[in-house]
């Protein structure tokens, strides 16, 4: 039977490992892989619209050393946070980067505020660096789900549509199965599924729009920081519909945090750009 199974598209995916190589020893995983490229690919994207733009393309390289890491740490420790009944009673745990746990939205967070300092101390003009970002960080986040992917996580409750996938119970984590996934298992051949929405697969497809539409616009902005500004009004839109599919969120009072994260930066964003918009034009 297949490992990972799009009924309705008539797509099956019989063996698909998480581990794409050993080295030494140690097992290099395709998320990891994953988030590599996305780094990669786009600082190179940075650099392409740096020359464009006539800034220093190896600046971009320079700074995606130091975002990285605050973004890493940001990412941990707003998922560290969130979670933090399970880390108070296993502190050990909170470093143990190797068994997952980064939220996304830390990990832009740490790396706003990285930029911000960043272009403080280099005197670089902190909206053109936004601008120029944005649409790299929505193709990174793009390609970077796809490691969720290959780890059987990020999917959403039960479904009968088009994307529905299938996934051997015994594949995935307990804890990222609801209830209400649980009261839907079917069996085939012997062997237990679940049948869950593809989120990592809306979110890559929704961020890939995103990108796209950001490089578009890119060239006909109207005032410094409205490419950002874009950014995460798209991004925050796709969040606020899909963590409602989620079952893994973390959560707050009955809330998914994530949900009420994105809602708060729909309302930012919106009043962001007009705000800046009506500044730029009160200046010409």
């Amino acid at each position: 039977m297949p490992e990972i199974w799009f009924p309705n598209l008539g797509i099956e995916i019989d063996h698909l490992s998480r581990v794409a190589f050993t080295v030494l020893g140690k097992n290099v995983y395709w998320y990891g892989i994953f988030i590599g490229l996305a780094v990669i690919l786009g600082v190179a994207l940075a650099m392409k619209e740096a020359k464009r733009t006539g800034q220093n393309p190896d600046m971009y390289v320079d700074f995606v050393i130091y975002a990285l890491i605050f973004a890493i740490i940001g990412a941990r420790l707003y998922y560290v946070i969130f979670s933090w009944d399970y880390y108070s009673a296993n502190p050990a745990k909170i470093f143990a980067l190797r068994e997952g746990g980064l939220a996304i939205y830390g990990g832009i967070i740490g790396a706003v505020l990285t930029a911000i300092v960043y272009c403080k101390k280099k005197k670089v003009d902190f909206w053109l660096l936004a601008d120029t970002a944005s649409p790299c960080i929505a193709f990174g986040q793009m390609l970077g789900r796809w490691g969720n992917f290959f780890n059987r996580e990020a999917f959403g409750g039960f479904t009968g549509g088009l994307f529905a996938m299938r996934l051997q119970v015994d594949q995935v984590r307990a804890g990222d199965i609801s209830q209400q996934v649980m009261e839907n298992i079917m069996n085939f051949g012997g062997v237990d599924y679940i049948q869950v929405h593809p989120t990592f697969l809306y979110e890559s497809m929704w961020n890939l729009c995103l990108f796209l539409l950001l490089v578009l616009y890119r060239p006909k902005k109207k005032f410094g920081g409205q490419i950002l500004g874009l950014y995460f009004l798209g991004y925050a839109l796709g969040r606020v519909w899909i963590e409602g599919l989620r079952t893994d969120q973390l959560m707050i009072g009955g809330f998914a945090v994530s949900q009420l994260l994105s809602a708060c930066i729909i309302v930012a964003s919106v009043l962001f750009l007009i705000w800046k918009g009506k500044k730029e034009k009160t200046a010409e």
